[in-house]
């Protein structure tokens, strides 16, 4: 991949659903859908994971219309710091396409509750704000995109 590529991110037009590729640096500049010409909205990229708690849950993510990456994790955990860097890696890569978050779970019990986290990390994947996989244990970067890339 060219350094090029490493900087647009895909937006779609909530106007007429066309994906249009915008380079970061052109974020400020109101961009609009090749499509349609309607401007193009709601452009906050997330190239970090974001922290959630129970209570920013579910705006971030519930409400959230697009894809969505949550890691569900402790302090404590080693595992969970083996699998932080691929999820930094993929907030990055991905910006634009999927929101990705952290939520600690020993902070969080309500959210851990409700998805019955009982083992971490835990990495679920949410569609339009329905939860559509759940991966269970340290993996490799690649093996996370193999279960996120068809929701994107």
């Amino acid at each position: 991949m060219n350094e090029m590529n490493d900087e647009i991110v895909i937006i779609k037009c909530s106007n007429c659903g066309a994906k249009n590729r915008v380079p970061k640096t052109r974020m400020s500049d109101r961009p609009v859908c090749g499509k349609c010409k309607a401007q193009l909205k709601n452009l906050t990229i997330h190239d970090r994971p974001i922290t959630l708690t129970d209570i920013t849950f579910r705006t971030e993510v519930l409400s959230f219309s697009g894809v969505a990456l949550i890691d569900c994790w402790a302090p404590w955990c080693g595992p969970c710091r083996m699998v932080s860097p691929a999820v930094e890696q993929i907030a990055s890569e991905y910006a634009g396409r999927v929101k990705v978050g952290k939520i600690n779970i020993d902070e969080n019990r309500m959210t851990a509750s409700e998805y019955a986290i009982q083992s971490i990390p835990t990495l679920l994947i949410f569609k339009g704000g329905k939860l559509v996989d759940r991966l269970i244990g340290a993996m490799p970067k690649a093996e996370i995109e193999r279960h996120l890339i068809p929701v994107i």
